[in-house]
């Protein structure tokens, strides 16, 4: 098979949700086309939905590598490279020992991955919750605004937000 019958594979097997063989015909279509920027953009995506995030982000750098000039490609990479931030900053505030060696990283990593995609939610919610474990109240609560004005329907994050401003009220009096 060429590289092209492999990708349409792929599709296949993703509209089957098959997404484990989707990623092997992708990855013998990138063995088979190397050089194929979108493929790999395609394989990143794939690799990204199936929780495979350091793949992705292999993925997702060499088509920006190879093809540079499409602003997907670098939309994707950013979103990645958030998301681990997101992930890393969130292993942080769990672990309680680590965080507390520094525990304004968390607060760092969150403001990085959000500066690489500023439409991710998640990094806005992370970050409120940052804020509030230092009792930076006041920043929580500015971090809520924004990824509420990304999603205004979200009873969760309203309902975030009044936990957010009690707490705020108690800190106050």
């Amino acid at each position: 098979m060429n590289h092209n019958d492999y990708v349409k594979a792929a599709y296949r097997s993703i509209l089957r949700s098959d997404f484990a063989e989707a990623i092997t015909l992708f990855e013998a279509a990138i063995a088979a086309s190397p050089d194929d920027a979108e493929v790999r953009y395609r394989c990143s995506i794939t690799y990204a939905r199936s929780g495979m995030l350091e793949k992705a982000l292999e993925h997702a750098g060499a088509a920006l590598k190879l093809d540079g000039g499409k602003p997907e490609y670098r939309l994707h990479l950013q979103h990645l490279q958030a998301l681990q931030l997101v992930q890393e900053a969130k292993k942080l505030l769990e672990e309680e020992v680590a965080g507390a060696a520094n525990p304004y990283h968390p607060i760092t990593l969150l403001k990085e991955a959000i500066v690489l995609d500023p439409l991710y939610g998640d990094a806005y919610v992370w970050l409120a919750i940052a804020h509030s474990r230092m009792n930076e109240h006041l920043q929580a609560i500015a971090a809520l605004k924004e990824v509420i004005s990304l999603h205004p329907d979200d009873s969760g994050l309203k309902q975030l937000m009044k936990d957010l401003q009690k707490s705020l009220q108690k800190y106050i009096q």
